[in-house]
């Protein structure tokens, strides 16, 4: 008698590109593992979002002081790349953003034309403390994309009002969060953070959903 044929195991269907990715970057004084971007990840995570963390080049290399501006771009959008890679979503699925420097960077790429589903801006930092003239906000005019500032209300960098008039110059929808008495470290603010987030995320998500 001929062999019994085996049957062919069943195919495992296609696994589901997920619903965006998220890339973070930190302070200028700090990496990868800053405590917000490890609480932001979760959050993402909880939505189905995964996170790429990423240090730039003068933290690769040991040293202390960034590295120049063209650099912080590139390196802003190389990580972009990978994350879109890795997670398997379209370029304009990516969320961006992180803790002061590392988010005010990625603002100016997304600024600069990089495809983007919105940005989340941790202690943006709108001016140096003591220099309110000098404003970080030339690009603000090209954020077409939602934009999350989460800011603490006695940040040096930047008071409500200021930076609440500032972004009156961003083209897409702006949402603020305010955490009460603290300054641009937002130390112990881990929680709110991440929360106010994530109310933020699932609305983009959604509102994603129904175009």
């Amino acid at each position: 008698m001929p062999a019994a044929r085996a049957e062919a195991a069943p195919k495992a269907a296609p696994k589901a590109a997920p619903k965006a990715a998220l890339l973070l970057a930190p302070g200028a004084g700090a990496g990868r593992d800053q405590s917000q971007l490890v609480a932001l990840d979760a959050a993402a995570s909880a939505h189905g979002v995964p996170t790429r963390r990423m240090d730039f080049p003068y933290r690769k290399a040991g040293r202390k002081a960034p590295d120049r501006e063209p650099v912080l771009l590139a390196a802003v959008r190389d990580e972009a790349s990978a994350a879109i890679a890795d997670a398997g979503v379209a370029p304009d699925r990516l969320l961006l953003g992180g803790r002061s420097m590392g988010g005010r960077i990625c603002s100016m790429v997304v600024a600069d034309g990089l495809p983007a589903l919105g940005l989340v801006l941790v202690s943006y930092p709108l001016h140096p403390p003591g220099r309110p003239e000098r404003l970080r906000v030339a690009h603000f005019d090209q954020l077409r994309v939602p934009c999350l500032f989460v800011s603490g209300t006695r940040d040096a960098f930047g008071t409500p009002a200021e930076l609440e008039a500032a972004t009156r110059a961003i083209p897409g929808p702006v949402t603020h969060t305010w955490i009460d008495g603290r300054d641009h470290s937002l130390r112990n603010s881990d929680e709110p953070v991440a929360a106010a987030f994530a109310t933020w995320l699932g609305g983009v998500l959604a509102q994603r959903r129904n175009r």
